[in-house]
């Protein structure tokens, strides 16, 4: 009896212990979109987005944190003029022949409740990595309610100094302010 016992202990302890398992995500990239906009000349507010991106992000509501791995392709910006376009491209703002890519990673989700609110993360540009916070504005998981797989999506913002970057093409005309929002939508894996 003593030894079922003592082998029972140990197959028990052998178990792994009951633990928050983060479900991981893939942003969908027909729904994933990062946009900008900036002051131009003090008359207007220009905007444009970048139309790829691809990105990974783990979520454990219960044990309230997760991850986000991003990664924006310059080269897909869209203003709406492709001649502004092209100069954005250029070595005078995001320079997409030596920087291919603009990317955020971060492990730290704050929540309010089960709600992930913001995101405290790296930001790289151009070579720079600074630390920034998303603010997250609006977020939900549920069925698609066409292909009816598991998604969630969130609309998050963050304001930094292109400058901060080495983008410092046209200051102060062209503004340093620069407004990005994120709107993602992430299929679980």
């Amino acid at each position: 009896m003593l030894q079922r016992n003592i082998l029972a202990l140990v197959l028990l302890a052998s178990l792994p212990l009951a633990a928050h398992a983060a479900d991981s995500y893939t942003t969908d990239p027909q729904h994933t979109y990062a946009n900008f906009s900036i002051n131009h000349l003090g008359y207007s507010t220009m905007l444009g987005s970048f139309e790829k991106s691809i990105g990974k992000i783990t979520l454990d509501r219960a044990g309230k944190k997760g991850t986000v791995d991003l990664t924006i392709f310059p080269a897909s910006v869209r203003t709406g003029l492709p001649k502004r376009d092209e100069h954005l491209k250029s070595p005078d703002f995001f320079n997409v022949a030596e920087y291919p890519e603009v990317t955020f990673k971060s492990s730290v989700l704050k929540f309010k409740g089960d709600v992930p609110v913001s995101v405290d993360g790296k930001l790289t540009i151009l070579g720079v990595t600074k630390p920034v916070t998303l603010a997250i504005h609006s977020f939900k998981c549920g069925a698609h309610p066409m292909n009816r797989k598991e998604l969630c999506g969130a609309d998050a913002s963050v304001q930094i100094k292109r400058s901060d970057f080495g983008m410092k093409f046209g200051l102060p005309d062209v503004g340093d302010e620069v407004k990005l929002v994120i709107e993602v939508e992430a299929y679980k894996d």
